[in-house]
């Protein structure tokens, strides 16, 4: 991938861009009741609860928040209260980029257009965009799509609206199991890994591995 000039960069945006801070807000809220390893047991369900959530047909984000965390709160012998769903739901505008994200995105930015394709809503999504430091050509979420990442069809979704191919763009995003396996499935052969400590290295899905988005001018040339 040396070199490639994608017609445009396409990314993930929570965990990668933006500091995806799901497991902080379950701590606030359940920390004091759980021991620190039944917290860390807490959190994890919650995060693969919110997965399986998102693989059947889409619903808003706020039901799969609530959803996640009732069965998590179950699962853990914990207490759930509607309100602390929500109360983490309306969190998310309100989180800002990674440190390295706004100085290596704005390098980029002036030689090739940015997209996200973002498992959000469309009221979450330009609170944490316009903190990234950077013009975005476009920005799509789930919720046009009709469909959460790691699911096809937002994938789709996105090439269509930019009338490109799998070959035209870099995907771009810290997760495997919400994109890179998607992409590469889908023949979205250029992919960069940033690894931000959320997943293990899996060679087989053919990427180019980064430690942060100051690594990203560096794979294109810039």
């Amino acid at each position: 991938m040396s070199q490639f000039r994608p017609k445009f960069i396409t990314f993930d945006c929570y965990g990668t861009l933006t500091n995806f801070q799901m497991a902080e807000a379950a701590q606030e809220i359940y920390g004091a009741q759980l021991s620190e390893e039944r917290m860390r047991e807490f959190i994890k369900n919650f995060s693969a609860y919110r997965l399986d959530e998102i693989l059947g047909d889409w619903k808003p984000y706020n039901e799969v928040v609530h959803n996640a965390l009732e069965r998590a709160c179950k699962r853990n012998g914990v207490a759930f209260d509607p309100a602390e769903a929500r109360k983490i739901y309306e969190k998310v505008p309100s989180w800002g980029p990674h440190p390295d994200v706004p100085a290596g995105l704005a390098k980029v930015a002036k030689e090739i257009p940015l997209v996200i394709l973002s498992n959000a809503m469309d009221e979450q999504i330009p609170h944490n965009v316009e903190k990234l430091g950077a013009p975005f050509h476009a920005v799509f979420t789930a919720q046009q799509a009709q469909s959460y990442k790691p699911r096809m069809r937002g994938f789709e979704y996105m090439l269509d609206q930019l009338n490109a191919r799998p070959e035209d763009i870099l995907h771009v995003s810290s997760s495997f199991r919400y994109d890179l396996m998607t992409a590469h499935d889908l023949g979205i052969k250029n992919k960069v890994w940033v690894n931000r400590g959320h997943e293990p290295a899996n060679p087989y899905y053919g990427y180019t591995e980064i430690k942060d988005i100051g690594g990203l001018p560096g794979v294109v040339g810039l």
